[in-house]
């Protein structure tokens, strides 16, 4: 038994651990939702991880994002996180691509074999190019929608896009999809609470809603992955 994953072995079983170490996750977009999702991933064995973005950490993101620290600020999203999952996991093998993902460089993030894309962007063209992509070539997909400017993390919820009622960006999406004609299933994180509002364009934000849409995130696809 692999002491690292002693714990999760009692869990879900050898095999399912074996399994996950051989299995690669693209995450897109490491902010609050995402260094979560992938971290989770990591402590949960998968063994390949792409982390994809082109921020460098800000003082702002210090209230909700895993790796914005004090001694981070400045420096590379990708570089701290990659570092961050070395600690956690020395074989677990890390891409990083630092770089703006948007609808004209987007097929770049599929020159690798994956086997899930955790869509955490905050772009709403590149995740419906992202989306689209990925239903049309069969590759599973989680998306998450709106986290910011809501308090409530119970009400965060994985449902299908097409049975979202009250997430302002999950209704671009689905109106998206059916303007497009795609009527295949895409699973969503999404809240059923409305969002506070909020003067001017700033998006105001937490230390429980972002992190528990990624963690919520993470089980799936561990869920999907050894089902």
């Amino acid at each position: 038994m692999n002491e690292r994953f002693q714990r999760l072995e009692l869990l879900i079983g050898k095999e399912n651990v074996n399994l996950l170490s051989k299995k690669c996750v693209l995450v897109l977009g490491i902010g609050g939702v995402g260094c979560y999702v992938a971290e989770s991933l990591v402590r949960s064995g998968i063994g390949n991880i792409i982390i994809v973005d082109h921020d460098k950490i800000d003082t702002t993101n210090i209230n909700r994002q895993l790796i914005a620290l004090t001694s981070t600020i400045g420096k590379k999203k990708v570089d701290v996180l990659e570092s961050r999952i070395k600690e956690i996991n020395p074989n677990c093998n890390v891409i990083k691509i630092d770089k703006y993902i948007d609808e004209n460089n987007y097929l770049e993030l599929f020159l690798n074999k994956i086997d899930f894309l955790a869509d955490c962007c905050d772009s709403i063209k590149t995740k419906k190019s992202i989306i689209k992509y990925a239903l049309y070539n069969d590759i599973n997909i989680i998306s998450s929608m709106g986290t910011g400017n809501r308090m409530d993390p119970s009400k965060l919820e994985i449902i299908d896009i097409k049975k979202t009622s009250i997430d302002p960006l999950a209704r671009i999406i689905r109106k998206y999809l059916k303007d497009e004609g795609i009527n295949k299933k895409l699973a969503v994180l999404c809240s059923t609470e409305l969002p506070k509002k909020i003067e001017g364009n700033n998006i105001s934000s937490n230390s429980f809603v972002p992190p528990s849409a990624g963690l919520l995130m993470a089980s799936y696809i561990i869920k999907e992955l050894i089902k």
